[in-house]
């Protein structure tokens, strides 16, 4: 099981996570459940820092919204930051990225669709 979750509480409505390694079927569930641990108050704002996370499949996905509707549910704000093209993709094509905050690295390679 390859996965980190550091998660640190700037303050009593701010929350700062980085995570790392792999999210897949063997890891989600201890993401889900270090996510669970945390108070979720109203107008909480929570940022998790995706930017060493070297693979997810579907099951890490839903731990994602999962958490998301726990958030919403307490009137507050996921920020999913440092996606790797390859990580955004997975969001892009589910359709998540209409509905959570998500921003993509700078790494991120443009492709130039004129021919």
């Amino acid at each position: 099981m390859n996965i980190s979750v550091e998660l640190q509480k700037v303050d009593e409505l701010h929350i700062k996570g980085l995570i790392g390694g792999e999210i897949d079927a063997f890891t989600a569930p201890i993401l889900r459940e270090k996510l669970a641990e945390l108070n979720l108050q109203n107008d909480i704002h929570v940022e998790l820092n995706l930017t060493d996370v070297s693979y997810m499949d579907s099951t890490g996905l839903g731990v994602f919204v999962g958490f998301y509707k726990s958030i919403n549910a307490a009137n507050g704000h996921l920020e999913l930051t440092g996606l790797s093209s390859r990580l955004k993709r997975l969001f892009d094509i589910t359709g998540l990225v209409e509905i959570m905050d998500i921003q993509a690295t700078d790494k991120e390679v443009k492709i130039d669709e004129t021919v």
